[in-house]
């Protein structure tokens, strides 16, 4: 999730309180709506509706950037976050009455909300756009991956804004940084390396991005230190492309970045509260799901011979094998001609009912026997074939990297990125794997486990 998405979240989780508040004051007045506020079921319920709305506004897009460029597309999507969430509270007075406010009260909570909210959101969506509240950063290096990280500032929206480019010349023709003709506008380069903490106060940056082809024996130690010292953050292209894009740079990336960079961290406590966790999501999803089991049994075999459940070995934790169980979505003998190739769009081996499996990940719940039993984690990178890891790891650098952790049901890749079939789509999807590898905790498994439920509901990426 970015910077951005955190903000409007946690603010967003304050109005629902003010939201409540106006609404008790509003409907009993300031004294009965003081006792009320003290009443442990209202607190009960401000938990649930802060929840609940937060929870539709994120199925409902509305922490999405790309999709609330606009105060229209805002409202909009507020609009259908308030819509869902009065449905979700419909149900939920059903199953748990006593936690729940009256109706009438309810509206007045939800329509305060989705007006404070429309105000906040679009308000900074406007803060957003100025400059004056972008973090401006200075990109020391005038190359190939200057010019991707300039690229990748200006396409942004958010907390970052390209102040300009440092060139870095030493003055040696023959030991230089840059001896290639600069690949980013000119107009854009600001000066050269040995002024740089002029340059750095002339624009007022706050961060320094060193983006440099090749730093041997031509890094501006020095300045970049001063720069350092005076308070300007300083950061290599890997590390803040992971910041703005939520994924890693592989192409730029040495073993060296991967042992000094931070991350990479899995205590006991959290090893032992992410089993628990998987332990108890697996046994409650088993206890609804299994009733459905003769339905989804005699559905398959009414749509096509052979066996309900398709049975096949993938690699695990420490790439150890083991037998990965799903429901049938492909004819009999899908790969006797081809061999072990992977899935593509409009796959023909796919039956009917199978794409329609697919589509709703019908066909990933036996996984959780997998999960249940120790294979697979709820939340991991997906396992692969023995067949095409090692066809990866021969032609992908660190794609065995992604094996030092369980596999999962979903994973950040999953909800960040289609489905894949080739081997740019694996390296693409590495990028995220490792990302959910160095940055695993509680928080990006709990926002994996939100979006995977937005995924399904929506249908994307199944194939």
């Amino acid at each position: 999730m970015t910077f951005s998405a955190t903000t409007l979240i946690i603010f967003d989780a304050v109005l629902a309180i003010a939201a409540m508040i106006s609404a008790l004051l509003v409907r009993f007045g300031t004294s009965e709506a003081s006792q009320k506020l003290l009443e442990t079921s209202t607190l009960n319920t401000a938990v649930i509706f802060v929840i609940v709305v937060i929870f539709s506004s994120h199925l409902m897009e509305v922490y999405d950037p790309a999709k609330n460029s606009k105060k229209r597309e805002i409202v909009v999507n507020i609009l259908f976050g308030t819509v869902a969430s009065f449905s979700l509270f419909s149900v939920a007075y059903y199953l748990a009455p006593s936690v729940m406010i009256g109706r009438g009260l309810l509206l007045i909570c939800l329509l305060l909300f989705a007006l404070f909210q429309s105000c906040w959101h679009a308000l900074y969506l406007i803060g957003n756009r100025n400059p004056r509240f972008c973090q401006k950063v200075l990109v020391l290096g005038t190359g190939s991956l200057a010019a991707q990280i300039g690229a990748m500032i200006a396409s942004s929206t958010g907390r970052f804004a390209l102040a300009g480019y440092s060139s870095c010349h030493t003055g040696n023709q023959d030991n230089r940084a840059e001896s290639t003709p600069p690949e980013v506008p000119l107009e854009e380069i600001l000066g050269n390396c040995d002024k740089l903490r002029d340059i750095a106060r002339q624009v007022n940056a706050e961060i320094i991005v060193v983006a440099l082809s090749e730093r041997r024996g031509v890094f501006p130690l020095s300045d970049v230190l001063t720069c350092k010292l005076n308070g300007i953050q300083v950061m290599d292209a890997p590390s803040f492309y992971e910041i703005v894009q939520g994924k890693l740079m592989l192409e730029s990336i040495t073993p060296s970045w991967f042992i000094f960079s931070s991350g990479f961290q899995r205590t006991t406590i959290f090893s032992i509260c992410k089993r628990s966790i998987d332990i108890m999501l697996s046994s409650v999803g088993l206890l609804l799901t299994l009733p459905f089991f003769p339905l989804i049994a005699l559905a398959i075999k009414i749509d096509s011979p052979g066996p309900v459940f398709f049975k096949q070995e993938r690699l695990g934790n420490r790439e150890k094998p083991f037998v990965l169980i799903k429901f049938r979505t492909m004819g009999r003998d899908a790969e006797k001609g081809t061999g072990a190739v992977w899935a593509e769009k409009n796959d023909p081996r796919v039956t009917k009912l199978g794409k329609f499996f697919r589509g709703s990940r019908i066909d990933e719940i036996p996984q959780l026997f997998n999960v249940l039993k120790g294979d697979m984690s709820f939340v991991g990178p997906r396992p692969e074939r023995q067949e095409f890891v090692d066809k990866l790891k021969q032609v992908i650098p660190y794609y065995s990297k992604r094996h030092f952790i369980k596999p999962g049901l979903t994973g950040w890749a999953q909800v960040r990125y289609p489905y894949g079939a080739s081997v740019d789509d694996a390296v693409e999807k590495l990028r995220y794997d490792l990302y959910y590898i160095k940055n695993i905790g509680p928080f990006l498994d709990t926002l994996i486990f939100f979006e995977t439920i937005k995924v399904v509901l929506f249908g994307f990426g199944g194939r």
